[in-house]
This record gives C-alpha cells, structure tokens and sequence, in this order.
C-alpha cells in the first residue's frame, strides 16, 4: 500500500472516536440553537464554519441580543485563542509537505481532541491529518444536524432536559484535570465564583454574557497563575 494511503487511512481511523463523541456533543448544540430560535440549516451552518464547541455555546447566546459585535470579538477571542497556541505547537511536528496553504486549510481543524492525537506522534503527514480531520467534521455537523431536526419535533420539557448535556460535557472534561492538579481546583472555584456574582449581583447582572465570560476566563487565569505557578506546581507534583 502507498504510503500516503497508509498514513491517510490510518489517520482516517484515528479519527473515527474522535467523529462518534463529536455527535453526541453537537446534538446537544444544535437543540440548543433552536431552543434560541434559530432555524436547523443556521445552526448546521454555524458548526460547519466554526467547529469549536464553547466558542460556538457562547457566539449563539451573544447572537440572542443582535449587534454586540464587540461583545463576540472578546468572547470569541479569550475562548478560541487556546487552538493558536495548539497550532505552534503542532506545527513542529508537521512533516516537510504540510505547510503554505495547505497549514491555512488544515489550521480550520485543530480542535483539543484532535490536537491530544496528533500531537502523540513524532511526525504528523499533510495526508494523516487529512483523514484525521475527516470523521471529528462530518460527526460535527451530522449530530447538529440532527439536534436542530429533533429539537423542532420534541417537546420543551425533553429539548431543556437535552440540553444540559452540554454543560455535562464541559464537567467531564474538568474533572479528570481537577483531580489531578490543585491549580486546576483553584481556576475552576474562582470562575464558579465569578460566574455566580455576574448573575446574581444586580450591578454585574447587567454585563452581557460574553464579556462577563471572558472576564470570568481572564480573571481566574490571572489569579491562579499568581497563586500557584506552573513551576511550582510541578515541583509539588513530582514529590
């Protein structure tokens, strides 16, 4: 078998897990989308164009109060500015063929699972990322698709009771880190924190979702790299 082939199809069934969690995840979103109002082929549109979970959640619920563009500008920024870093990172690894545009086009992928993958092995191919990235879009959009069908037929009550699944999500994925790392309990707390006073303090009530997100973000990264450093942290860890 080519060698090409070969890394494309092995990077094609490397992404396969990756596809099948993507639609239990975007089923949720696009329930969501339409519990908002909007209609299925904008909340299909919005995953096939975007493809990133959190910033996605927090763009439709900036989308609920039209012309915040700022608002979405720092939100979608303080929330997305994490796959730049994945991308240098990457990008060290990436084989002689991977690169110029073909970086440009592949650079829309990097997702956290995708990049936990890739960045496993000693040389990522332009033709295994290709077929990595294969599964995790189509599972994307398939399962908004889906949830934005699904969410227009069922009722309210099974549409609110799917849509915390979402929020399970996001609980899964900390939860292993925060039992590994005192840092992580310490940025989890403080955002929690923070989120509460932004919704029920009548004052921070008042600032729209996005920015008080990004604060929340910005804040309990801040605090927590003074409190506990990363060196430091280790340090500890390896005691």
């Amino acid at each position: 078998m080519d060698s090409t082939k070969a890394r494309f199809i092995n990077g094609l069934t490397d992404g396969i897990p990756i596809g099948l969690g993507y639609l239990s995840v975007s089923f949720t979103f696009g329930i969501m989308a339409i519990s908002f109002g909007m209609y299925w082929w904008q909340a299909v549109l919005i995953s096939m164009l975007c493809v990133t979970s959190a910033g996605q959640l927090a763009g439709i619920t900036v989308m609920l109060n039209p012309g915040h563009y700022i608002e979405m500008l720092i939100s979608q920024f303080t929330i997305n500015i994490r796959y730049s870093f994945m991308s240098i990172a990457l990008s060290q690894k990436v084989g002689e063929k991977f690169s110029g545009i073909w970086r440009l086009i592949f650079g829309f992928m990097i997702t956290d699972e995708i990049f936990a993958v890739s960045i496993t092995k000693k040389e990522v191919s332009r033709a295994y990322f290709a077929g990595l990235c294969i599964a995790p879009y189509i599972g994307w959009a398939l399962g908004t698709l889906a949830g934005a069908l699904l969410g227009e037929v069922l009722p309210k009550s099974v549409m609110n009771a799917l849509g915390i699944a979402i929020y399970a999500m996001f609980v899964a994925i900390v939860i292993p880190e925060l039992k590994k790392s005192g840092a992580v309990a310490v940025v989890v707390a403080i955002a929690a924190v923070l989120s509460c006073m932004f919704y029920y303090i009548p004052i921070l009530k008042n600032v729209p979702a996005g920015i008080s997100i990004s604060i929340c973000a910005v804040v309990a990264a801040v605090i927590t790299a003074i409190l506990k450093p990363i060196g430091i942290v280790d340090e500890k860890e390896k005691k």
